[in-house]
């Protein structure tokens, strides 16, 4: 296992931002950058042994800087949606910014994808990014002090740990916005990738996505992906949202790692396995990729993201898993992403 570094831009303040690869011992490799402590390139075999990049990434930093689909980045503080951008602690009501419509959409803007993280450490395998968030930022209460950890190794097995404490009472929900392609990046669509998801409901959300506090079984509708099943097969049936922008109730209890879903691709024979602590996944098509610049010239269903997370809209609902963090707890999640290959090209 190898670590290396080398500059990959300066901030307008003046700030350095490194890409750091991290290499096994098979030459496979992932690219990362304390810029939003951003997952860069991920460089994995095909069934010939062929390596290519499978998450969608832009060739300089400045396309990072300004506003971007969040690749690969770390989405916080509070990833996801919060319903007309406000929530009440202990009697107290913080209105939060307001960027998407009516509501809060990932912590604001700007968010965490796009602070300057410190590298805290790194060894052959790993390395973790730390960030401190104001009191008041984005209109969320406390200072928050955040770690991102980055770990490869020789089962080409990437694993992401977030890690939070405050000193005063807030809501933090953190994930990774990765985009995907098994393909590799800017080989077409991903319609024929085949998806197996473990959770039988998904939240149901209103005409803003935004969970109305009920449940909804998946079986017999277009997110039942309880077998393995063609993202393409169904997508069309969600005109709505251009396809699928929707969260996942993992199945198993929350806390422990526990499978939440595998991806193939039939072509490549890539496969994509994500086990996590998180509770709840949101399964997003790239709907809104626009082709363009600010897309890295990747369009509608041409990735998918697979956010590993708690649920959109939380501190409204008591019956979710809390996302409520106060002084003296630590957050901790972690998420494994297991790249591998399959033989059967049926």
């Amino acid at each position: 296992m190898t670590l290396t570094s080398v500059p990959f831009g300066t901030t307008p303040d003046g700030e350095s931002v490194l890409k750091t690869t991290l290499t096994n011992t098979h030459g496979h490799h992932v690219d990362v950058m304390n810029w939003g402590a951003s997952l860069l390139e991920v460089h994995v075999p095909d069934r010939t042994g062929e390596l290519a990049n499978v998450n969608a990434v832009f060739d300089a930093l400045d396309p990072y800087l300004r506003a971007h689909p969040g690749f690969g980045s770390s989405i916080g503080r509070f990833c996801n949606r919060i319903g007309l951008g406000r929530f009440v602690i202990d009697g107290i009501e913080y209105p939060l910014t307001i960027n998407h419509g009516k509501h809060c959409l990932h912590g604001g803007t700007p968010n965490w994808s796009h602070a300057h993280w410190q590298t805290l450490a790194q060894d052959q395998m790993s390395i973790t990014y730390g960030v401190v968030s104001p009191d008041g930022d984005q209109g969320f209460p406390g200072a928050v002090t955040a770690k991102a950890t980055y770990q490869w190794n020789d089962n080409n097995e990437l694993t992401i740990t977030y890690e939070a404490e405050t000193d005063a009472p807030t809501h933090v929900n953190l994930t990774n916005h990765s985009y995907w392609n098994l393909g590799g990046i800017g080989s077409g669509s991903i319609r024929d990738h085949v998806a197996l998801i473990h959770g039988d409901q998904t939240l149901a959300v209103d005409d803003d996505l935004i969970p109305t506090g009920d449940y909804e079984s998946v079986s017999g509708s277009p997110f039942d992906f309880l077998h393995p099943t063609t993202i393409g097969q169904r997508i069309d049936a969600l005109p709505s949202t251009k396809g699928y922008d929707h969260c996942y109730v993992i199945a198993r209890p929350a806390g422990t790692l526990r499978p939440a879903a595998l991806v193939l691709d039939p072509a490549s024979g890539r496969t994509l396995e994500i086990e996590t602590t998180q509770p709840g996944m949101q399964l997003y098509t790239g709907n809104h990729l626009g082709g363009n610049e600010a897309s890295a010239g990747l369009r509608g269903h041409e990735a998918f993201c697979l956010e590993t997370q708690h649920y959109p809209d939380s501190p409204h609902h008591e019956g979710f898993p809390s996302t409520l963090l106060r002084p003296g707890q630590v957050m901790r999640e972690v998420t494994v992403h297991r790249f591998g290959v399959s033989d059967d090209n049926e």
